[in-house]
């Protein structure tokens, strides 16, 4: 045999016998009858769980759910099982009816052991699941950067053990405005989906006012079982129809010129099993929120091309905003962050990604191309185009850097808004305004462009200064790059929702613009979350 300065690893059978050996010779666990079959089992199915192998250690392997007394935390915690279906959460991970069964089958002290551990187990994967989601998004998708603020599992069931079970699992509950209204409508859509839906999908490409015949009777019939209409014998497209139409485009985020083109169409015709999917996402994206956003903060809908500043939960402003493009480093990230200050009169540093992959194959063919953009060195001295032969470079060595000076035609306009982030995204004023009048605005290199940046700047100085856009255009006058600090730091949310609510809380829909609810969906799936409809 060859002798190593390393310990052997135990088994788990091992660890639990020198665990309670240990326990003896310390006197937390006296020799003799308190060693009980009980005990045992439990040291020996929580000896490969860390935090509940300490947490029953430091309980003296005493019971949390199987003791004479525990019943009403039994009843609690199976009631707050049942109702996990409710909530999107899969199921199978804690069905409430298999652990009941469990419970009631225990016979023995080992049998009660396990039985012990088990419900322990699913209590900490509930209390995870319910409160800061199902899945660890960046593992998912990589854009989505936010990391849900989970609970240490040892402090969980710690707190737990020492609180009021009904009390302790309501609190996991989350309870914010946009949850709660996600999950009525999740409600409400199980009962229609149990009904068998909104009937027949609606023919054509194209339904405008005057037309009259099956297609537009489809529709009508359609409209009035998603609630848009109202009964009506209407076999032409009438003007009650058509102010339906433009209420579900608004709804869905479409143009509303009450006409059912290509693109209403299709939303009108998908199914409710989609749009429970929508849901089912959008309440495991607001798990993975902090709950706090801020009493006043910035919210930008990447699917929604909207920014927002909501103030004490009431919208304060909207703009208008254009987002990353669907491509693989074009899109938006999603994170939050604080916002610090405002850049107006910006130079415009070109990123190296497009420097080198955009300006280069430019500059090889024409050194003089991109002649608003100014060249450096490493030293910051100006680079004479005529003398350096671009085609030695490719982006790997390309040595210098571009940038644009402040000016009306300055890429990031005449202000941006800065919440220094490792991903180099900022809001910004931009001179391609005619971007914003398109219903999908998914065009930028990432960041995010404002249609009314002047004032989304207005908005954010009026709670530092009288006279907030006096200040702000004599900054501006000046025609010198010039930071302006935000006293009070201004949390910015950048969010993926394609099932939001709006200012009266009514539920709206959007396009999945850059694919990533169907990943979400596809990955709660094979975690056991299914769709559920209700009858009756």
């Amino acid at each position: 045999m060859v002798l190593t300065g390393k310990r052997p690893a135990l088994s788990p059978l091992w660890l639990v016998v020198v665990t309670v050996f240990g326990l003896i010779l310390s006197g937390a666990l006296p020799a003799g009858a308190q060693v009980t079959a009980f005990k045992q089992s439990v040291a020996e199915s929580a000896a490969r769980d860390a935090a509940l192998s300490q947490f029953y250690r430091e309980r003296n392997y005493e019971p949390l759910w199987t003791g004479s007394k525990d019943s009403t935390r039994r009843r609690e915690f199976l009631r707050a099982l049942e109702g996990a279906g409710t909530h999107g959460l899969p199921v199978s991970r804690y069905d409430a009816d298999e652990l009941e069964a469990m419970f009631q089958s225990a016979r023995s002290p080992r049998d009660r052991g396990r039985v012990e551990v088990e419900a322990s187990r699913m209590f900490l994967a509930y209390a995870q699941d319910i409160q800061t989601g199902i899945l660890t998004p960046g593992q998912i998708i990589e854009d989505i950067k936010r990391v849900p603020a989970r609970r240490n599992r040892l402090a969980q069931i710690e707190a737990f053990a020492q609180s009021s079970p009904r009390a302790y699992l309501k609190a996991l509950l989350p309870t914010s405005t946009e949850y709660n209204a996600l999950l009525a409508e999740k409600l409400r859509l199980e009962r229609v989906l149990g009904q068998g839906g909104w009937g027949a999908e609606v023919p054509g490409k194209k339904i405008e006012p005057g037309d009259s015949g099956a297609p537009v009777v489809a529709l009508r019939n359609r409209l009035i079982a998603m609630g848009y209409l109202k009964r009506i014998p209407d076999q032409t497209y009438t003007a009650d129809i058509q102010k339906a139409v433009q209420a579900f485009q608004i709804d869905h985020g479409l143009e509303s010129d009450g006409v059912a083109g290509a693109a209403t169409l299709t939303e009108i015709n998908l199914p409710v099993t989609v749009r429970l999917q929508q849901i089912i996402v959008a309440m495991e994206r607001e798990r993975w929120m902090t709950p706090d956003r801020g009493k006043r903060h910035i919210i930008v809908n990447i699917t929604d091309f909207h920014a927002k500043i909501i103030e004490n939960g009431r919208v304060v402003f909207q703009t208008r905003s254009v987002v990353g493009a669907n491509s693989k480093d074009r899109r938006t990230p999603e994170f939050s962050d604080f916002m610090e200050h405002m850049i107006l009169n910006p130079t415009w540093n070109v990123p190296r990604s497009i420097a080198t992959k955009e300006y280069l194959p430019m500059l090889k063919e024409n050194p003089n191309a991109a002649g608003h953009l100014r060249i450096t060195d490493a030293s910051g001295r100006a680079v004479n185009r005529e003398e350096v032969d671009f085609n030695q470079f490719t982006p790997a060595n390309f040595p210098f850097d571009m940038k644009q000076p402040p000016s009306n035609s300055n890429a990031l306009g005449l202000v941006k808004f800065m919440f220094p982030n490792r991903y180099n995204i900022y809001l910004h004023d931009t001179p391609a305004k005619s971007l914003f009048g398109r219903e999908s605005r998914a065009f930028s290199h990432g960041c995010v462009r404002l249609n009314d940046p002047f004032d989304f700047a207005y908005a954010l100085l009026s709670k530092q200064e009288s006279d907030p856009v006096g200040y702000f255009k004599s900054v501006l006058a000046t025609g010198k790059e010039t930071q302006v600090d935000l006293k009070q730091h201004v949390p910015v949310h950048i969010i993926y929702r394609t099932a939001l609510t709006d200012a009266k809380g009514r539920i709206q829909f959007r396009r999945d613009v850059y694919g990533r609810d169907a990943l979400i969906f596809d990955a709660l799936a094979k975690a056991g979350v299914a769709l559920r409809s209700v009858q009756g």
